[in-house]
């Protein structure tokens, strides 16, 4: 590999993004290393001090702002968040963590290579749809505030959560997210259990507070 290229580590908990990122990718960076969960990242990031890692929000272990806050200050890496998410709390939650940037995972692969270049440079770099609004966010003083309870669920607990919160019967939400109906029940205990709630109505009245209806 070209010493010129940026070594990245890629962080994602589906391993057929990380193969997809990489084949979009191409020879554009060095990838040095993968991780799919908190404590898998920080210790493969601490062992090869990338020039830049791409980090998904939402991780078993705690999510991406758990591995900024295990991380802060011991490694030289910047950090580019790398996600499907565009909402408020996910974003302004890993840029006050540390991250130098947030695209989202339509970005192309030419736009990612250019993107980790410049974050990689010290420049902080957005999707141009968030550009805006990050800037709006930092200067209101009603900013949306991280919330730990809600970093704590993956992706698909929250397509689930939303779904219980409109009233969807486990069989119907099995055949909406094209999964099994053990599946689904799997996914609410996970909810219950991080959350320390009791039932699926207490679920419901967590999930319209944060207005995931």
């Amino acid at each position: 590999m070209s010493e010129s290229l940026k070594r990245v580590v890629l962080v994602d908990d589906h391993q057929m993004f990380r193969t997809g990122v990489k084949a979009e990718l191409g020879g554009g960076v060095e990838i040095v290393g993968e991780a799919g969960d908190v404590d898998e990242a920080v210790a493969v990031i601490r062992g090869t001090r990338p020039d830049v890692v791409l980090l998904d929000v939402h991780l078993p272990g705690g999510g991406g702002i758990e591995v900024l806050r295990r991380l802060h200050g011991s490694v030289p890496s910047k950090f580019l968040a790398l996600s499907v998410s565009d909402a408020a709390e996910d974003v302004i939650g890993v840029v006050r963590g540390g991250a130098r940037g947030y695209v989202t995972k339509t970005i192309s692969g030419p736009e990612l290579t250019d993107a980790i270049g410049r974050v990689a440079d010290g420049d902080a770099v957005f999707s141009p749809r968030l550009a805006g609004f990050v800037l709006d966010a930092f200067a209101a003083t009603d900013a949306p505030s991280v919330d730990p309870e809600l970093d704590q669920i993956t992706q698909r607990e929250r397509d689930v959560l939303r779904l219980i919160a409109r009233g969807y019967a486990y069989k119907e939400i099995a055949k909406e997210l094209f999964i099994s109906v053990k599946t689904v029940e799997t996914h609410v205990s996970s909810v219950l259990r991080k959350l320390q709630l009791s039932n699926r109505h207490e679920l419901s009245r967590w999930a319209a507070a944060r207005r995931l209806v």
